[in-house]
């Protein structure tokens, strides 16, 4: 590897700066735990490595507008350490907790899980399904974008050259309210996703669902909002007819490649079995029976 240099700021805007001017190849250190791999293996060799782990913003949680401000730079365990975090939004932060072992779980990031762009992500698609707006910093400023809009293709995202995913802004959690994520796996831990379903869903004071956000990693190039299957639990008890047909609209979504965790014929199968499994653990957090 070439002399690489490496620079922690103390501020987003310091850090965007040096991405901006970075005439190499140019890395931000979160975890690192898909980036070291990654130049481990000779398949990345930056020229400016920008550590962010020393930035206030990029490495706190905190309650903003009555949701939660989540730095992109917090790792898994400190989001299952932070007890109204984990409280509100249980399901990103057992999907968060899903991603490798303990050692990794004290060092890997929402932030970078979503960067690094694998379809396979554990904490994207809860990240997804939980509404979170994605606060960008660059050499132009902030700007706002969905969670769904960050990655574009397997390793790829729209992030342009010198912007830097600050934070997440999680909305407020209304009454009656319940988020699951559930994945399957070759093995039973420490592994990548053959499918993974997240739900969030709201219920009214009658038990009818009134909102609901389902997406579903593993499956296609990217993440997938499946609009379809939020629509078929809505206005709905979420019974098991409602959960039959957002299974259904799940799988009907998919569009999945063949390796060796799984045929896409299983994954568009399990896809829609996960879903309806999380969509099962969401209601009842929604009721508070669980």
């Amino acid at each position: 590897m070439s002399d690489m240099r490496y620079e922690a700021p103390k501020t987003v805007e310091a850090a965007v700066a040096l991405l901006a001017g970075a005439s190499g190849v140019a890395r931000v250190l979160a975890g690192g735990t898909d980036l070291l791999i990654q130049m481990r293996g000779g398949r990345v060799e930056p020229a400016l490595l920008v550590d962010i782990k020393g930035i206030t913003e990029m490495t706190s949680i905190t309650e903003e507008k009555g949701g939660f401000r989540l730095g992109a730079a917090v790792t898994a365990m400190e989001m299952h350490e932070h007890k109204a975090f984990s409280k509100a939004w249980p399901g990103l932060t057992e999907a968060a907790m899903l991603i490798g072992s303990y050692q990794i779980k004290g060092r890997a990031t929402v932030g970078g899980n979503l960067c690094n762009a694998s379809p396979a992500a554990d904490s994207v698609p809860a990240l997804i399904a939980a509404g979170a707006t994605v606060s960008i910093v660059g050499p132009n400023g902030r700007r706002e974008v969905k969670a769904e809009d960050i990655a574009t293709a397997p390793g790829k995202n729209s992030l342009a050259k010198g912007e830097i995913v600050a934070s997440f802004l999680l909305p407020p959690r209304a009454a009656r309210s319940g988020d699951a994520y559930l994945r399957f796996i070759p093995r039973t831990e420490m592994d990548i996703a053959v499918v993974g379903a997240g739900i969030n869903l709201t219920l009214d004071d009658k038990g009818v669902c009134k909102q609901a956000r389902v997406c579903v990693g593993a499956v296609a190039e990217r993440a997938l909002v499946v609009q379809a299957a939020a629509d078929a639990l809505i206005g709905t008890t979420v019974d098991d007819a409602a959960l039959e047909r957002m299974g259904a609209a799940v799988s009907a979504a998919c569009r999945p490649i063949d390796d060796k965790r799984g045929t896409k014929v299983y994954r568009i199968k399990v896809s829609g079995v996960m879903a309806k499994r999380a969509a099962a653990i969401a209601l009842n957090r929604a009721r508070g029976t669980n």
